[in-house]
């Protein structure tokens, strides 16, 4: 037993501890809209999309979605590019006009920069590309959301339908819905019928006794 739990914690303190989710918020404020979401492409060299497409407007302070240090701050293809980074994950912001230097350590909700009109992902609106990575892979931010549109349910479930026996030949005619086999005035309808199908049948019976010669 002891020579187990020692096993035990040996491969606890052996195993390096993987770094916590970073605690993330929304990149623009107030809550942007969504223009265009996230479409991993089957291939990395087809098309998709790797991130998300927020609406702001020119100018617009860039925040810090997630805490970590500022890796790169200048120009890709003519757009101004922001990347944080937090342990394994990256999160990239364009375009951006850096108000933070590489190297910089920021918290979520740090002001890193302001939303530029020059090349935006959904002209003719401005639109900031928030993305996020992990190592070569692209995830999609706003799994880092803390809350997310969550989907309800009906409080009840619709009842359903079952279909009607199909009458088999020979059997009697099922009664009417409105008058079930359990209903009182269905029973004495019923009971009086018989009673006089039984009196014609006596009457006839009778005629037939009297004629006898």
């Amino acid at each position: 037993m002891t020579v187990t739990v020692l096993a035990l914690t040996t491969l606890a303190l052996a195993t390096p501890a993987l770094p916590p989710k970073p605690v993330a918020g929304w990149p623009l404020d107030p809550r942007p809209e969504i223009v265009r979401g996230f479409e991993l492409p089957a291939k990395p060299w087809l098309p998709g999309h790797r991130g998300v497409d927020l609406a702001g407007r020119p100018g617009q302070p860039v925040l810090a979605a997630t805490p970590g240090t500022i890796t790169y701050a200048g120009p890709v293809a003519g757009r101004g590019v922001i990347t944080i980074t937090y342990g394994a994950h990256r999160t990239t912001y364009e375009p951006v006009v850096a108000d933070v230097p590489v190297g910089a350590s920021v918290r979520t909700g740090t002001v890193i920069g302001r939303l530029s009109a020059i090349g935006s992902h959904c002209p003719p609106r401005t639109c900031l590309h928030w993305g996020l990575l992990q190592a070569k892979q692209y995830l999609d931010p706003l799994t880092l959301l803390a809350t997310r549109p969550v989907r309800l349910l009906p409080l009840t479930a619709r009842t359903a339908t079952v279909p009607s026996p199909a009458p088999q030949p020979g059997a009697p005619p099922a009664p009417a819905p409105d008058t079930p086999i359990g209903d009182a005035s269905y029973r004495n309808r019923r009971a009086a019928k018989l009673v006089i199908a039984a009196g014609a049948a006596l009457t006839l019976a009778a005629g037939l006794l009297i004629r006898r010669p």
